[in-house]
């Protein structure tokens, strides 16, 4: 390893470690899910060593929970986790064009929103090391807290774990909520999912349909449906985002000469 390649992969470490304490308490909740879904602390700390996504590992310990098949697992995980696909190609772009194949992989394994958020704003090229020194310190503080979520969950009464349990369906909502409060599409779009997921688990219609099946068509229809009648500009939205960057830069060396 080069100096280089140490120092870069410290600033990663150093900027990843705030990261794996938010992943801890957050994969904790996650824990609590996997032992209500009869997985045991080596179980889960597995899973979640080789799945560091919230809502894509969640909706596998629900499928599991639910008895679903491993289809089912595989298409509802490949479904919620569709978004990393176009993170992963965001920061392809980010990398040398000669970057060997498994520096590409290897942070490919770890593609999270965090971890894309401190890549995809280094200046210039990202140096693999960088994202390894921010993967192995947000892996193991995933992975340890959903074993310990576990341990914990069997120690603790009944009525902690299931306060708990709640603490995941938080931070779904802390996710959804800021930029349902920005766009009325986003809200709107937010609520026909939550009466269509209802719906869906009440109305007799459904009986025979399994949760995995529902969740996959619900979440496929509802993007499709939001994509269609509500397109994204992303002409416009890229050169308003180019001018704003420009006139801080202008603002930002007006400064300096004053």
């Amino acid at each position: 390893m080069t100096t280089e390649n140490k120092i870069c992969f410290r600033h990663g470490m150093r900027d990843g470690s705030p990261i794996a304490l938010g992943y801890f308490a957050v994969a904790f909740t996650l824990g609590i899910a996997a032992r209500n879904a009869g997985l045991s602390s080596i179980q889960a700390l597995i899973a979640s060593a080789l799945n560091n996504a919230s809502a894509g590992e969640y909706a596998g310990f629900a499928l599991i929970a639910a008895g679903s098949g491993y289809l089912e697992m595989a298409v509802m995980t490949l479904v919620v986790n569709a978004r990393y696909l176009l993170m992963s190609c965001a920061l392809s772009q980010k990398l040398k064009p000669d970057t060997h194949l498994r520096h590409r992989m290897l942070i490919a394994y770890d593609v999270t929103d965090e971890i894309f958020g401190i890549c995809v704003a280094q200046p210039g090229y990202l140096n693999p090391w960088y994202a390894y020194g921010a993967i192995v310190v947000a892996i193991p503080g995933w992975a340890l807290g959903t074993f310990f979520g576990v341990i914990m969950g069997n120690v603790l009464p009944t009525r902690v774990v299931s306060a708990l349990s709640v603490g995941l369906y938080g931070m779904f909502l802390a996710i959804i909520i800021p930029p349902a409060r920005k766009s009325r599409v986003i809200a709107g779009v937010v609520a026909v999912g939550f009466a269509a997921s209802f719906l869906a688990n009440r109305l007799p219609l459904f009986d025979g349909v399994s949760t995995g099946i529902k969740t996959i068509a619900l979440t496929v229809a509802l993007a499709l449906f939001a994509a269609v009648l509500f397109p994204t500009d992303t002409v416009n939205s890229d050169k308003k985002s180019s001018a704003q960057a420009l006139d801080s830069h202008d603002k930002k060396e007006n400064e300096e000469v004053h």
